[in-house]
């Protein structure tokens, strides 16, 4: 047999998301490689790994101890790698975040310098919705989350980056068209949601609900970016974080409705469990975050630092 690390990383993402798609997010490849690098690793065995059945991906049995076995030689590796690093005098280890779907506008930029600061540092990040960065918390599955609204059932260290606000938003061509009172909106015209488990939604369910105000047509999507997007078709109105729709807002795709009680404003938080003993990288990236939060604020996110 001749399969590579990189195919077992591949297939160890794959068991681990259920999905092809969701595993070449994961690991910022296309669907297509990944998909090219799985049918590889599977040639290598009269067995198979996996099955589509309908349009959703199983993993055989054979298939999941094949993983069990792929994770400790990975994990193997990562030891010969810090080990090195360590020798050399360098921070080794490994940093593991789960973040909101919306933290992936704000994290990369928390992250940059760290990471060219410490080459021995292996990081991974899932991008997710907030149910699934509190059970990643819980289950001990990362050292640190990103979330906007804190959990309260969770005894966690919280380390604050920026503020975060979300407004009534429509397409900037809808807007125009549009008659009547802009009260009419949630009554009159469809609003779109993202899915169950996301602050976003509850925070848009909690404002709705909160002024008494009826909301006749949903429609559900399940990321930011596809919010954004049916935002600009003119599908219809949400109520989404400016950090995402920023830069479709300066090109006029979008375009903000003031409304009274908005915009809802909440703080993006780094957060950890406090009964958890953070590695020597976890340790280091805490720290490094202390350090220059405020700079890396003023340098990606000049308008919101000066609102």
């Amino acid at each position: 047999m001749h399969y590579t690390l990189h195919q077992l990383q591949i297939f160890l993402q794959i068991v681990e998301k259920r999905s092809v798609t969701k595993a070449s997010e994961a690991l910022f490849l296309t669907q297509p490689a990944v998909s090219i690098q799985l049918k590889k690793f599977q040639e290598q065995f009269p067995i198979p790994l996996s099955e589509v059945i309908g349009r959703q991906l199983y993993v055989t049995d054979f298939g999941h101890e094949i993983a069990d076995i792929a994770k400790r030689i990975l994990e193997e590796v990562e030891t010969i790698d810090h080990k090195t690093n360590q020798y050399q005098g360098k921070l080794a280890g490994k940093l593991k975040l789960s973040i909101v779907s919306t933290g992936k506008y704000v994290m990369p930029y928390f992250l940059s310098g760290f990471l060219k600061e410490h080459s021995g540092v292996d990081f991974s990040m899932d991008v997710t919705n907030k149910k699934n960065v509190i059970h990643d918390l819980e289950e001990n599955r990362v050292d640190f989350g990103l979330v906007s609204v804190l959990p309260e059932h969770l005894d966690l260290n919280t380390l604050p980056l920026m503020k975060n606000e979300l407004y009534l938003v429509g397409s900037t061509d809808r807007e125009q068209n549009r008659k009547g009172k802009k009260e009419l909106i949630f009554s009159h015209e469809p609003l779109l949601y993202r899915e169950q488990g996301s602050a976003t939604r509850n925070a848009m369910e909690n404002f709705i609900q909160g002024k008494n105000l009826m909301a006749n047509k949903k429609i559900e999507l399940t990321s930011n970016e596809a919010l954004k997007q049916a935002v600009i078709a003119g599908i219809g109105y949400s109520i989404m974080p400016l950090i995402g729709i920023k830069n479709a807002i300066d090109r006029g795709d979008i375009h903000m409705i003031p409304y009274e009680g908005l915009p809802i404003q909440t703080q993006w938080n780094l957060i950890w469990l406090k009964k958890k003993k953070l590695s020597p990288a976890a340790l280091a990236f805490k720290e490094y975050i202390l350090e220059n939060k405020d700079q890396i604020t003023a340098k990606y996110f000049d308008w919101v630092a000066q609102e």
